[in-house]
């Protein structure tokens, strides 16, 4: 069975809370990412995402002045790395997420996507299934 452990990449971006939107954005644009975790004093703090960016964007705010602390989502639901992929993408649709949180205890392990998560579970279909050893 796919869990997060097997989809998740594990060079994520990390910003700070005092970071500037613009700084965010040039980082999260030059790695191709949808969403950084935000971290405060090496603790979780928050998950800042595309659609995080467009909110602020849509309040027409200065990005190289707005911080990141005001726009992320703080608290995020974080998910551990054993998770199955079914169970982690229902979260995200009951939810409406497309990223979430990868932790195991402390330790932020990356970010899944939900673009990831669906592509893992079409991968782990369509593998056979193993076959029992013969006695």
């Amino acid at each position: 069975m796919a869990t997060l452990a097997d989809v998740v990449k594990p060079n994520f971006i990390t910003v700070a809370p005092e970071d500037t939107l613009g700084e965010v954005a040039e980082k999260m644009n030059a790695q191709n990412v949808g969403a950084v975790i935000v971290k405060d004093y090496g603790r979780l703090i928050g998950i800042l995402t595309e659609r995080d960016m467009l909110r602020a964007m849509a309040a027409r705010v200065h990005t190289s002045d707005a911080r990141v602390r005001l726009w992320m989502t703080a608290d995020p639901i974080t998910v551990p790395p054993d998770m199955d992929l079914d169970d982690a993408a229902q979260i995200m649709l009951d939810n409406g997420f497309r990223h979430l949180p990868v932790v195991d205890g402390e330790n932020v392990m990356g970010v899944a996507s939900l673009r990831r998560v669906l592509g893992g579970r079409r991968k782990a279909a369509s593998e056979p299934a193993p076959t029992p050893e013969a006695a």
